[in-house]
């Protein structure tokens, strides 16, 4: 695996997270909508990540040794599958004065919980610092090869 493939991996992984952020915080800014049934109540929504693998061949690398065969290189990283709806159930909520009340007189609140969405931004942040100092290791790796053959 070379250099080249960490940051590639890196990239991929703080994409990820940047896109974990943003529904994180679309979860949060629709945590006190309001709705007149609970079929429209707005639910959280969560990424789903799949690793990434491949095997790509190299072909400058056979030629380099001159090797009959390719010498498989592997290349990997994540990537969001699909997003997916929190099948929670709405809070319903007793207010007839509200003038999206139902016959009934309740609401439906959302189902966002919103000390979890802080706990999962969190956790989105620092899996996206951790792969920014991934990169830059690499970066730092790629400095010190380059000042090697001077």
């Amino acid at each position: 695996m070379s250099i080249g493939n960490i940051l590639d991996i890196a990239g991929s992984g703080m994409s990820a997270q940047t896109l974990r952020l943003n529904t994180v915080a679309s979860n949060m800014a629709n945590a006190e909508t309001i709705s007149t049934r609970a079929e429209d109540a707005y639910r959280a929504r969560y990424p789903v990540f799949k690793a990434v693998v491949d095997d790509v061949f190299n072909d400058s690398f056979a030629q380099l040794n001159k090797l009959d065969g390719r010498q498989p290189v592997a290349k990997g990283g994540v990537e969001v599958a699909e997003i997916i709806q929190s099948q929670d159930e709405a809070q319903r909520r007793y207010q007839p004065a509200h003038p999206l009340a139902d016959e009934e007189g309740f609401v439906y609140l959302s189902g966002v919980n919103i000390v979890e969405q802080m706990a999962d931004m969190i956790s989105a942040q620092r899996s996206f610092e951790m792969n920014a100092e991934v990169a830059n290791t690499a970066k730092s790796m790629m400095q010190r090869l380059i000042t090697l053959g001077r």
